[in-house]
């Protein structure tokens, strides 16, 4: 349950199971923390940039993470669980 009583839809261990380290700590750091970008999902993990966006890459082949464009500088994008991923059975 989420922190505001919400329930949380969560990563299934299968989902990422076969993905490298890096992927799936860019994937539990977004949904521990929500949308972010990929400047920030660096800081965050205190993985390089470009580590970052090959396990970004990675999850949106599988459907895990989404990406959309930023309405505040359109040169970053946003990355989010795609929360539909983790309800298909």
């Amino acid at each position: 349950m989420a922190p505001d009583g919400s329930q949380m839809v969560g990563i299934q261990p299968s989902d990422v199971a076969d993905l490298p380290p890096s992927a799936k700590l860019v994937a539990k750091t977004l949904e521990y923390e929500g949308s972010l970008t990929q400047s920030q999902l660096a800081e965050s993990t205190r993985l390089s940039a470009r580590t970052v966006r090959s396990a970004v890459v990675e999850l949106e082949k599988r459907g895990i993470v989404s990406s959309t464009i930023s309405f505040r500088d359109a040169r970053k994008r946003i990355h989010s669980l795609d929360r539909n991923a983790s309800e298909t059975e």
